[in-house]
């Protein structure tokens, strides 16, 4: 079992910056974190299609405020930022580099306790400004966040003020085009099964960009959790199922979606590519990051939830996949 130590005093954070190349100096350790990687059971590559399982890990910690991460960004520099349902964030490199906490704590500091006004789910950036934006389920907001992750501002906009209190922009994703693109979590009525409320904005939804509605179709009893645009400008999206609640147990699904099909109106239909199996390592697995290697692969991690509870685990899965292999 190896630990990492992490950077985590408030005071901190207003030094830490992102936007800069050289690292901040580390201040007294704070949050402790063990990471222990865990054998998959059975057939791996059974459900996983083209994609291959590379390694799991299980994170834990004791420290406050550590767990329920939602949401997932791959950095620049090789390091993945996760976001949590509690407002928390936590910046790490993963196993197998140079295994260490980087920094992690209140994101939200300032802003109303309760949960609602804190329930981050998703997430996106810009590479460009490396800017980035949180999604809040439970008031149906987004965030945009300074590199260094300064709030700079909020708004609720009207496209998703009824996306209900836990149905909200589950998964939100910054094309490369400048537009964004923000799914429902819930499915589009009582009887649906398949069919979720997506929304686009033409540029950044803080700043009054225009807004319109479109329809995200994927497997059945399946939802959005996360997703993220590949090099090629598909979308690679997370889904989850709860499978049986007491103790929860959960299934998982990557789709491929091409935004170019997106129309004001329209169904975008996605296509299943892989199948998170309840017989692997699974839990809540609610964020994805995709990274391009050398070699013209791609890298996925994926995060779960653990909801704070003691019957559930913060898993990262590593996988890596042929993006031609998609098609």
């Amino acid at each position: 079992m190896r630990r990492f130590l992490a950077i985590i005093p408030l005071a901190a954070l207003a030094v830490i910056t992102w936007a800069r190349a050289e690292r901040p100096p580390p201040p007294p350790p704070g949050l402790v974190v063990a990471v222990r990687p865990i054998a998959p059971r059975g057939n791996p590559a059974a459900h996983l299609g083209a994609f291959r399982l590379q390694g799991v890990w299980q994170l834990a910690s004791r420290s406050a405020g550590f767990g329920s991460y939602s949401t997932l960004l791959a950095m620049p520099d090789g390091t993945l930022l996760a976001f949590s349902d509690s407002g928390n964030f936590l910046h790490f490199s993963p196993p197998g580099s140079r295994g260490e906490v980087l920094a992690g704590g209140d994101l939200l500091s300032g802003y109303p306790t309760a949960k609602a006004g804190r329930d981050v789910e998703s997430a996106t950036r810009d590479s460009a400004t490396g800017r980035v934006w949180l999604g809040l389920e439970g008031t149906n907001a987004v965030f945009r966040l300074a590199p260094d992750l300064r709030p700079l501002n909020r708004v609720r906009p009207p496209a998703i003020a009824r996306w209900g209190v836990n149905s909200g922009p589950e998964a939100m994703v910054r094309l490369a085009d400048g537009r964004f693109v923000l799914l429902r979590e819930a499915f589009a009525g009582w009887f649906e099964s398949r069919r979720h409320d997506a929304v686009v904005f033409d540029g950044d939804p803080t700043a009054g960009a225009r807004s319109w509605h479109f329809v995200f179709e994927g497997p059945r009893g399946f939802s959005p959790t996360d997703m993220t645009q590949l090099p090629d400008g598909r979308l690679l999206i997370l889904m989850r199922r709860l499978i049986w609640p007491m103790p929860q147990r959960f299934a998982g699904r990557l789709v491929i979606a091409d935004p170019r099909g997106i129309r004001p109106g329209r169904t975008l239909k996605a296509r299943t590519v892989a199948r998170i199996a309840s017989s692997l390592p699974v839990d809540n697995f609610e964020g994805i990051a995709a990274v391009p290697t050398p070699d013209g692969r791609l890298t996925v991690w994926i995060i779960s939830d653990d909801n704070f509870s003691s019957f559930q685990r913060s898993l990262l899965w590593k996988l890596s996949v042929d993006p031609r292999a998609l098609y």
